[in-house]
């Protein structure tokens, strides 16, 4: 169901048709297989009090089996930032931020994710491209002296020992691959146009070239992002994706809206088109977790070392009703950003 500001925007109405002597009827609707959740503007716990600011670390299950390796993905609490509500771990660069809390939260984070050393943290200008990007040993500048991004690119590998690779997402789909043999990590950005552009699948490509990486050695997990439950997309993408991958029909659904409002006031919603000429009907919905889990099957890789968080950005509440993820779409643009992580420990 489509995430909407339903207890607000029904009394607005109820006022309006109230003050000339009207009242709603009601009507049975279709209902949307998917769940969702209201907008919140504030990060906030039980009874409207700000939420806790303990840092959240979403990690795969299994790796840290790997002694080698460091993981994580950000969530929404445990920063200082206040522009995105009390106490968020913004970890971009976005406009509306201030760089030095920024800044904090990008070194708290680092120290979560690394076992409480400096890390240096490699992230890259995200352009919504295929692009790959290789870091090798003596490879500089990486960053400015403010922590910003240098190389263009929408996904970054290593093998070397002390960095952490990172993608920035807020409702993107964050997708990191490491190689136990080989002690070579990877990260990607996989929005609709990385994934149609194959990304991930080309990204495992190019470990084999560099690394000598084998498909089938390799581990991998999909990070949380936007969910088929609220990620509804127009005709132009499902054409794209239907040129491109035979088994484009698995990743598309139809949902069908169930917004109160119109439930309450169907008459206000009616359109004045023929029959069989109105907007009104199901939304289409893109699983892009199921896209890119069906890239790394392609690539080789096997289908018990993949692994999905599973996790909606845009609708994924923690105990107490507050938003766990930031969403670009779910908060209209206004937005922070996450950052997925990935390293080989020295």
């Amino acid at each position: 169901m489509r995430c909407v500001e339903s207890k607000e925007a029904i009394e607005k109405i109820d006022e309006l048709l109230a003050s000339v002597g009207l009242v709603h009827g009601r009507r049975e609707t279709l209902a949307g297989t998917w769940q969702g959740g209201d907008r919140v503007k504030e990060l906030t716990g039980s009874g409207g009090r700000p939420a806790g600011r303990r840092l959240g670390i979403v990690r795969a299950p299994g790796w840290d089996r790997h002694a080698w390796l460091r993981h994580g993905f950000s969530t929404r609490p445990g920063g200082i930032s206040d522009i995105y509500g009390t106490g968020s771990l913004n970890l971009g660069w976005t406009k509306q931020d201030d760089p030095g809390k920024v800044f904090e939260n990008r070194r708290r984070f680092v120290k979560a994710v690394s076992g409480g050393s400096e890390t240096p943290l490699v992230t890259l200008r995200q352009t919504h491209t295929g692009l790959v990007r290789i870091i090798e040993a003596g490879d500089s500048p990486l960053e400015t002296p403010e922590g910003k991004a240098v190389l263009r690119g929408d996904a970054v590998m290593t093998d070397v020992a002390g960095l952490l690779l990172g993608v920035q997402v807020a409702d993107c789909v964050p997708v990191l691959i490491a190689d136990p043999k080989r002690k070579a990590v990877a990260a990607f950005h996989a929005g609709w146009r990385g994934t149609l552009k194959r990304i991930v699948e080309r990204g495992v490509g190019r470990m084999r070239l560099r690394y000598g990486s084998r498909p089938e050695d390799l581990i991998a997990v999909i990070g949380p992002s936007i969910g088929p439950c609220c990620y509804s997309v127009g005709e132009e993408v499902k054409h794209e994706f239907e040129s491109q991958f035979a088994y484009w029909s698995e990743l598309f659904s139809d949902v069908f809206d169930s917004d109160p409002v119109k439930e309450k006031y169907p008459l206000l919603f009616l359109t004045a088109r023929a029959p069989g000429h109105s907007n009104i009907g199901p939304q289409i919905h893109l699983d892009l977790w199921e896209a890119n889990r069906r890239q790394l099957l392609d690539a080789g890789l096997k289908a018990k070392k993949v692994g999905v968080i599973g996790e909606c950005t845009a609708c994924t509440r923690v105990k107490g009703g507050a938003l766990k993820y930031f969403s670009h779409r779910g908060e209209h643009g206004f937005a922070g950003r996450m950052i997925a992580a990935v390293g080989v420990a020295t």
